[in-house]
């Protein structure tokens, strides 16, 4: 992990974004890790009484995993963590109501679905919100603010985030481009260079078809950006700026793609609202004289009676 995303993690120690930080990161840690994350998220009152062998002990794992583990979440060590339960434990008593398990069944009544659909969702934005580092937000948003050019490259539903921020950016006057074809994507991105921007979408950090590219645009100067779920994976590599998304259990019935797809749109959305901010002057007549254009395709006139 580079240390730009280690600091993701470090930004701020309420219960809330321990929770978030166990629940990005638990799915891509060895699975001894995975018992003591999931022992602190379950208990945290518990865990906060608990010296590092004690907690060992009590997951079956070992003193040097219980280290390794608080680590992973962000801490420079255990003392850390317990002083982050405590405050997390603390909070839980103050009467935050009990979360409602997102499992969908094949037998669930739709209405279910819906409630578990929804809880989910909002789970997931407050988990992006919480674990999302806002120097790095800011320092994206100034580089997109003054790009000559901005490229987006994402594959699947990750390409679908990607067009959604370009259509945002070519409504206040940017120009940006969105790249779903790998081939044309890795042409494209040996164009780029200092002063351009090129922007990665990966949920798991390591898919090669956007990864290539952005290595493209890295080696030739374009400042290079990764929206990921993964802030270890291969794409930071080549990323000089890391924004964290949630990282949701996937599930039969519920695909990552879903639950990464509203991470990725809150960040966009957050980008565009900030470029939107810093060029307000030419944003605001750049959308209006869009929104005009397109009127009358939302308001026809009703058809001449014959």
């Amino acid at each position: 992990m580079t240390q730009n995303a280690k600091e993701t993690f470090r930004q701020c120690d309420t219960g809330p974004a321990l929770a978030a930080r166990v629940r990005t990161l638990s799915p891509t840690m060895p699975r001894s890790m995975q018992r003591v994350a999931e022992a602190v998220a379950a208990d945290p009152a518990a865990c906060a009484q608990l010296t590092v062998t004690a907690l060992a002990q009590r997951t079956g794992t070992s003193e040097a995993t219980v280290v390794r583990t608080a680590r992973v979440l962000g801490y420079p060590g255990y003392r850390d963590l317990r002083l982050a339960l405590a405050a997390f434990a603390a909070q839980q008593q103050s009467g935050a109501p009990a979360s409602v398990t997102a499992d969908i069944a094949v037998d669930d009544p739709l209405a279910d679905v819906v409630a578990k659909l929804a809880h989910d969702e909002r789970q997931t934005l407050a988990d992006t919100a919480a674990g999302l580092d806002v120097s790095q937000l800011e320092a994206v948003v100034g580089a997109l603010t003054a790009a000559r050019r901005i490229d987006v490259y994402g594959i699947g539903a990750s390409a679908l985030v990607g067009q959604d921020l370009v259509q945002k950016l070519l409504r206040i006057g940017l120009i940006a481009h969105a790249h779903s074809d790998p081939h044309l994507a890795v042409t494209n991105a040996v164009q780029l260079r200092q002063g351009d921007v090129a922007l990665a979408i990966t949920h798991s950090g390591n898919t090669v078809d956007v990864i290539e590219p952005l290595r493209a645009a890295f080696d030739r100067g374009a400042t290079t950006v990764a929206i990921t779920g993964r802030p270890d994976g291969a794409v930071a590599r080549y990323a000089d700026l890391v924004l964290t998304t949630a990282v949701r259990r996937e599930s039969e019935l519920r695909p990552a793609a879903m639950s990464s797809r509203t991470s990725q749109l809150l960040v966009v959305d957050c980008l565009f609202v900030g470029v939107a901010q810093r060029t307000y002057e030419r944003a605001a007549p750049a959308l209006s004289a869009s929104y005009e254009a397109l009127a009358h395709r939302h308001s026809p006139e009703a058809p001449t009676a014959r």
